[in-house]
């Protein structure tokens, strides 16, 4: 999973690579790090 650092926050969905089910994915950036990590699938 790449994760787009130039965006502070964000939430999105994504299919799972293994499985093809889908993802809740959130995650926070602070000074170029990441933060905050969230994956829950959905459904």
């Amino acid at each position: 999973m790449v994760l787009d650092t130039s965006v502070t926050a964000q939430t999105y969905v994504e299919d799972c690579e293994v499985c093809c089910r889908p993802i809740s994915i959130h995650y926070a950036i602070e000074d170029g790090e990441v933060v905050e990590f969230a994956a829950n699938q959905l459904g």
